[in-house]
């Protein structure tokens, strides 16, 4: 079999020994950035398996994997892949889930520090030889509410226990054993945007929460929230969140994610102070990496040998 790693993401020289040795043949991006339909489309003739990061995989590139049988996802997002396409073809799809969850979780605490916390331009300010006098806010005493309790929300619950803040978390299928574990209140939407002082975005993309947050969800907030999203770009309306922070209704927001990735430079988010952006780096952590490196790999060799994937998706 050929295999085609698009993305690997690996810092573990070991899974590529691996892979190389127990396939016929390996491709790899050398690119260093994810892939478009049209590139694919020219990689895909003759592969049997690929290992996939953020690459647009659509009905166009699909057409052209003429002995495809699996698609495994480095990562927990499929929602560019074209998966009825992929279905139509008998093309297995996999994801990553839960390996990512604590580095995700590590940098979602990062970004609520740093919001209520100046630390960025604080740095810049004394590296520059001023010594300023920046004003805070501490995380303690702090309700935060969690929209999405799946494995990155609970690795986040978790690390926001030691804090000393109120946790209250919205999902549609609650654990209640683990709130009652981790002293969080499960409720719902209407309970949690006007008292929540940060608001951290954990769902899944889908219909049901594309924009989810839009010009209504932000004036139910409370005044002077902060709005935190590491999941994923869609569900904001990036123009509602714009008026929201020009007005004054939300003080800060954190971005690790964008509707368009990379984001164009003229993007006016990106333009505030009160925003901190970073390139969809949530995953990029050691042990991250690793683990879904693994995961996708063993997913991809699985299907190649006839056996059934664990995390298949479609």
């Amino acid at each position: 079999d050929r295999v085609t790693p698009t993305s690997f993401g690996t810092q573990d020289p070991g899974l590529k020994l691996d892979l190389e040795a127990k396939v016929g043949g390996v491709v790899y991006n050398t690119t260093g950035k994810p892939l478009r339909s049209e590139q694919l489309k020219d990689l895909l003739p003759g592969v049997h398996g690929m290992i996939a990061g953020l690459d647009e995989i659509d009905a166009r590139a699909l057409a052209a994997a003429d002995q495809l049988k699996v698609i495994a996802r480095y990562g927990v997002g499929y929602n560019n892949d074209h998966l009825k396409a992929a279905a139509d073809r008998s093309i297995v799809v996999t994801n990553t889930p839960a390996a990512n969850a604590p580095a995700v979780a590590e940098l979602t605490v990062a970004l609520i520090l740093n919001m209520l916390r100046p630390v960025l331009p604080a740095a810049r300010e004394t590296k520059s030889g001023n010594w300023p006098r920046y004003k805070g806010f501490s995380l303690e005493g702090k309700v935060v509410g969690l929209l999405g309790l799946g494995a990155i929300g609970k690795e986040t619950a978790k690390r926001l226990v030691g804090f000393g803040c109120r946790i209250m978390a919205y999902d549609i299928y609650p654990d209640e054993k683990f709130a009652a574990e981790y002293g969080i209140q499960l409720s719902i939407l209407d309970e949690i945007l006007p008292i929540a002082d940060v608001i951290s975005l954990h769902l899944p993309g889908n219909k049901e929460t594309q924009q989810i947050v839009n010009d209504e969800f932000l004036q139910r907030m409370k005044d002077g929230a902060w709005l935190v999203n590491t999941a994923r770009g869609d569900l904001i309306d990036e123009r509602a969140l714009l008026t929201a922070l020009n007005k004054g209704k939300l003080r800060g927001a954190a971005l690790d994610v964008f509707s368009q990735e990379p984001p164009n430079p003229k993007n006016p988010l990106l333009e505030l102070d009160q925003v901190i952006a970073t390139p969809h780096m949530g995953a990029h952590a050691d042990s991250a990496t690793n683990a879904m490196g693994r995961i996708a790999l063993d997913e991809c060799l699985a299907v190649l040998s006839g056996n059934s994937a664990k995390y298949q998706v479609n």
